[in-house]
């Protein structure tokens, strides 16, 4: 069994790869400076062989002992995160991932960085494939987010090539499920807010660009298998089925039946227009696909919304 380290151990998606792990009989020390992330999605922990560090991964990373895996999830995530915290999310993107994978070096540990979608920025080729490079507005408002994402996936390589480190790059797609932030203001978690109250359901724009939507435990699968795999050069994960954002809206207002009317705002400044993965890469090398379909993976979403509203 190995000893791993998570950093952004108590966000949505860094709580329930821990919590994976730890099933697996790894010894996990989670990190986290609580800046997005939530303690609460970690207290579940207690009791396995889990340990938490508050630290900001920006400054120096020190871990006593030896390390087999690293996986470094550090970082705000959602528009409304990062366009609140530029300077934040820009700095975790570099020296968030500089320090990590120093880290990595002295330990001769594995790496692997969660890298995201974004990358294509808004993409003119559909779907994405991992040898795109992508249409980015590096200073637009989503280009702290998109560049240091960029920007990390090129100093990955780099230690690679040049040092030697083993690392690993998954490009996460659109997620959801349980332990999402309910402020978190992506699709899922605003349209699941204001339909379980019976509010507007805001749509940006006509509601006719798509998102590609994969259930948290069918991505924390795929992102272990890729850790484990040996595979260097980026890999797409996430859930190949299309959609609108106004079917999505549709679909979360007839399975929670609510009373929620639609309602559009004007589009965002560089929000993209598509966006699919083509998976062909994670169905070849790591034997993965998503399993669970958009209506199975709602309901245990929509029942934490529920908690967390008090409805």
């Amino acid at each position: 069994m190995a000893r791993v380290l998570v950093t952004g151990a108590a966000g949505f998606l860094g709580s329930h790869l821990c919590e994976l792990l730890t099933d697996r009989g790894h010894s996990v020390i989670g990190m986290d400076n609580l800046l997005t992330g939530d303690i609460r999605n970690v207290e579940r922990l207690s009791g396995r062989d889990y340990v938490f560090v508050k630290h900001d991964v920006t400054n120096y990373i020190h871990v006593d002992g030896p390390l087999d895996r690293i996986y470094h999830f550090a970082s705000p995530a959602s528009p409304i995160d990062y366009l609140k915290l530029p300077i934040q999310t820009l700095k975790v993107g570099s020296l968030g991932t500089h320090n990590a994978l120093g880290l990595a070096k002295a330990k001769g540990a594995r790496i692997l960085i969660a890298s995201t979608s974004e990358v294509y920025g808004d993409p003119l080729v559909h779907p994405q494939r991992e040898d795109y490079w992508g249409n980015v507005n590096c200073v637009g408002p989503r280009g702290v987010y998109d560049e240091a994402k960029r920007f990390a996936e090129a100093m990955v390589m780099a230690y690679h090539r040049y040092h030697g480190v083993q690392t690993r790059i998954v490009r996460i797609f659109n997620t959801y499920g349980p332990r999402m932030r309910v402020e978190d203001g992506r699709a899922i978690p605003a349209f699941l807010s204001q339909a379980l109250k019976n509010e507007d359901v805001t749509v940006f724009g006509d509601g006719s660009q798509t998102r590609s939507l994969c259930y948290v435990s069918d991505l924390i699968e795929g992102i272990t298998r890729l850790m484990e795999s040996d595979e260097v050069n980026p890999v797409n994960v996430g859930n190949p089925v299309e959609m609108t954002i106004r079917q999505l809206a549709e679909t979360i207002i007839s399975i929670t039946g609510s009373s929620s009317r639609i309602v559009t705002r004007p589009l965002p400044m560089d929000d993209p227009k598509v966006r699919q993965p083509d998976i062909t890469r994670a169905r070849a090398i790591l034997g993965w696909e998503p399993k669970v379909a958009l209506r199975e993976g709602l309901e245990p979403t929509i029942a934490y919304f529920r908690e967390r509203l008090g409805i």
